[in-house]
């Protein structure tokens, strides 16, 4: 099972581009589900047509409600005999969750990850979905975006993996994060390739912090790197204050 968070672009047919974030399935991730849903635009809820809503199902559902986020429902497993999509559809209407052709108002599509199914439709009902939200971003202002996965490689030191959400994020340039701050030394995306920048809607691994950032830790591009040092060592003597 994925036991991380995930992040990666994928390009759909008219070059346009969408930004998956991957959060695990099992009911032990509960954490990293809030996380996903507070960071994203739109849900995709991955439902198997066999074997109905789990108890991580629900729990997926009560954080994209709380987070105030939009569900597109996804019924995978469609080209199975034993598949039930109508069963999953009343149980999802039982968590207000009514498909359209039941006269209510989630997308749902049934698909196979198989087979590939009606993923082409998916995917045009998530860009469907995000021009009715008029969702933008501007990309000439300061690189803003959130740490979703955090971790210490023992050769390249502290990295994340960042999802930009607002202005660009380019190689060399200085940002603080949460109680750390650095350089970006370099740009990957989710294969490994190197980046120059990153737009926003896009995660990157980013290399160049000076300590270990947070999860949902804000990272701020910043033009003067003792600047970057000062607010980062601010933040953290107020946090061991607080602890203290």
């Amino acid at each position: 099972i994925t036991q991380h968070i995930g992040a990666y672009t994928a390009i759909v047919p008219g070059g346009k581009q969408i930004s998956f974030i991957d959060t695990p399935g099992h009911a032990a991730f509960t954490a990293m589900r809030a996380r996903g849903a507070s960071v994203t635009d739109i849900v995709i809820l991955v439902v198997a047509a066999d074997d109905g809503i789990m108890p991580q199902t629900e729990e997926a559902i009560h954080h994209a409600q709380a987070a105030g986020v939009p569900i597109i429902v996804a019924i995978n497993k469609c080209d199975l005999p034993t598949a039930n999509p109508n069963l999953v559809k009343q149980q999802l209407a039982e968590k207000n969750l009514v498909g359209e052709d039941w006269g209510g108002q989630t997308i749902m599509v049934e698909v196979s990850a198989k087979t590939g199914k009606n993923v082409d439709k998916l995917l045009e009902m998530i860009l469907l979905q995000a021009e009715m939200m008029e969702l933008k971003a501007a990309t000439d202002a300061p690189a803003r975006g959130i740490v979703i996965e955090a971790q210490l490689d023992k050769s390249r030191g502290p990295l994340a993996t960042v999802l930009v959400r607002q202005g660009t994020l380019k190689t060399g340039q200085n940002f603080i994060c949460g109680m750390t701050s650095g350089r970006v030394r370099a740009l990957l995306s989710a294969d490994g390739a190197r980046l120059e920048e990153v737009t926003p809607a896009c995660p990157a691994v980013v290399l160049g912090f000076d300590g270990m950032p947070a999860v949902g830790d804000v990272l701020q591009g910043i033009t003067d790197s003792k600047e970057a040092r000062y607010i980062a060592e601010e933040r953290s003597a107020m946090r061991r204050e607080e602890t203290l």
